[in-house]
This record gives C-alpha cells, structure tokens and sequence, in this order.
C-alpha cells in the first residue's frame, strides 16, 4: 500500500502533524480523502497486483485525479488486477473508447496540481498514431504511458492464456478477429472471458502494462 507500513501487524501511514484545535468531528486527524488505515491490519495475504492485503481499512473517498484507459477491456482488466489498491487509494478508472479526441479530454478536464490526469495507451511505439496523439499532450499534470502491444489482450502472457503466443495477424485484418480466427473462437466476447479469467494477478500480464499501471498510480497519487 503506497505510503503504508506495518507496525504491530497494523496498517500504519505517517502524515504531518495536524492542529487539534483547529479539527473536529470523529476523524479530526485524518484528512477526509485519506484511507482510514487505523482500524486495518496488514495481512500475510497479498492483493492481485501484490501489495500486502490490509482487512478492515476504509476505502478513501474519491480522488479529483483520474486514470484513464482506452476502452472497457482495459479498465476490466486494470480492475481485476489492481482493483483492491485503487479502492483503499481512491482512484477512478475511465475509459475514453479511443483516443483521437484526447487533446479535447485533456482540455475539458483541466488538470491541475490537485487533479492530476494519468492516461494509458495501446500501441505506443515509435510512428504510431498514439505516439503522435500522445506527443501533443503538453501539460506538467498530465502522464500518458503506455504499452507496445496493438490490443490489451496481448498484454495478457500467452502462458496464462494457455498458448504458446499471440498469433501474427497481417495487416489489413481486425486484429481481434484476426486472434479470434486464429484461435477458434468466432465471438470476440468470448475469447475475451477466456483471457480475462486467464488472469488470476500481476504476473499473468506482460511487465511493460504493470509498469505502465503502476506508474500512473504513483503519479495520479502524488500528495499536491
């Protein structure tokens, strides 16, 4: 858990003094957006994306700064790995169904040093339409990473999937219909509930998306 630590078998989390005169109310001493880690304990159990498990912490209200990911699969995926870090941080997943209007997104969200802006990107390679997409972003509270695979399902390891790798499909060919043919399975929601239940934690997804994920939670988590 980012900025935790156990004491005692207790969740832990060092924050600056507070003025007790100045508080009320029964959490006087604990910012209203922070998770409650008083009543939790951290387990000998770890969370799918294998931080320590905590039992009994509140999760934290909402933040004002968000992740957002290209489409649904991206953010079932992010949840089904990171879901439990996200709730106890107070992080929102979005999706942007694509990314050609980002420039507009960025805009209409007005990031700020308290509303940071974390998005993840497929495909982010060298000469790639995401590339150039992503290099128009100017903005010192707006990070935009990403992995080199065309489809988040290829950031899923083959291993996990139960095949040796993901097909090569040619270009001019759907790429989902292209893994889908390859691999026997005609209905593309399917063959993705194969792959998502594949995914039991972080080291069924190939270190490029982890690292990706976990970087926007560490910028999207910075104290202002």
């Amino acid at each position: 858990i980012p900025g935790a630590f156990s004491h005692e078998g207790n969740a832990v989390r060092l924050s600056p003094v507070v003025d007790i005169a100045s508080s009320s109310g029964p959490n006087s001493g604990t910012s209203a957006e922070s998770p409650d880690l008083r009543g939790g304990r951290i387990e000998n159990s770890t969370t799918a994306s294998g931080s320590r498990s905590v039992a009994g912490a509140k999760a934290r209200t909402a933040r004002a700064s968000r992740i957002l990911v290209e489409g649904i699969h991206d953010a079932e995926l992010i949840e089904r790995v990171w879901g439990d870090d996200l709730r106890l941080e107070g992080i929102v997943v979005e999706r942007l169904d694509g990314i050609d209007d980002l420039a507009a997104v960025v805009r209409d969200f007005s990031p700020s040093k308290t509303r940071r802006l974390g998005i993840l990107v497929d495909h982010l390679v060298p000469g790639s339409k995401e590339s150039r997409i992503a290099a128009e972003i100017m903005n010192p509270y707006v990070l935009i990473t990403g992995t080199p695979y065309v489809d988040v399902w290829e950031a899923v390891r083959p291993s996990s999937v139960g095949i040796t790798s993901w097909p090569q499909i040619p270009k001019g060919v759907s790429w989902k219909e292209g893994i889908c043919s390859a691999l026997g399975e005609p209905d593309p929601r399917e063959m993705w509930r194969r792959i998502l239940g594949s995914v039991k934690g972080w080291s069924d997804l190939e270190q490029p998306l982890v690292l990706a994920v976990e970087t926007l939670i560490d910028f999207v988590t910075v104290a202002p």
